[in-house]
C-alpha cells in the first residue's frame, strides 16, 4: 500500500525528477505539473515500484498543455 506521499513518474522532460509529490486527491488522481509556460500530465497506471524499500505508484506522461495568454 503507497502511503509515503510521493509518486513515482516515467516519460516526460528529461528535467523532471523522477519522484514527485503524490496529488492532491491521492493515488489515482491526474498529477499536473507547472513547467515554463505549459503543464506535463500524468496519468496513474495501476502498477507500482520499489524504490530503496519505498512503495511509490507509476505515473506516465500523458500530455503537455500550455497555458492561454
Amino acid at each position: 500500500m503507497h502511503q509515503s506521499g510521493l509518486v513515482f513518474l516515467q516519460g516526460g522532460p528529461d528535467d523532471l525528477p523522477p519522484v514527485w509529490a503524490a496529488p492532491p486527491g491521492g493515488c489515482g488522481e491526474p498529477v499536473k505539473i507547472l513547467r515554463h509556460n505549459a503543464y506535463e500530465h500524468f496519468e496513474f497506471t495501476h502498477e507500482y515500484c520499489d524504490l530503496h524499500g519505498v512503495t511509490l505508484p507509476v505515473y506516465r506522461w500523458s500530455c503537455r498543455t500550455y497555458i492561454a495568454e
